[in-house]
């Protein structure tokens, strides 16, 4: 374990803190995905940037944390890796991280 990692450690003992680093986690999994795709397509950031037409620098910054890629930038690196994007919503698992969700103004039910 890193210094960095037992510093986390630390701090995720504190509510506050623990709340917002969980937040990051949809962050944090696109990320990750995003690399482990990469990795297991056998590609290298240049030969996705030719495929799909996303400059290398900005897939770099992706994998950095330091982009915020839209769903259609997502699609086009997948479909590079000859990968389809999935995207899924799933329930809490404890009761820090619930949010209180107003009901919709409008239902798509019929």
């Amino acid at each position: 374990m890193t210094d960095f990692d037992k510093y986390v450690d630390e701090q995720l003992e504190n509510p506050e803190f623990r709340r917002e680093y969980e937040a990051l986690d949809p962050e944090f999994a696109i990320i990750d995905a995003m690399i482990d795709a990469r990795i297991s397509s056998g590609l290298t950031q240049k030969q996705i940037s030719e495929r799909s037409g996303i400059a290398q620098g900005d897939i770099s910054k992706l994998e950095n944390g330091n982009g915020n890629p839209s769903l259609k930038t997502l699609k086009r690196l997948a479909n590079a890796m000859n990968m389809k994007l999935k995207v899924e919503f799933t329930p809490y698992d404890d009761s820090i991280n619930k949010l209180i969700v107003a009901e919709p103004e409008h239902s798509y039910k019929k």
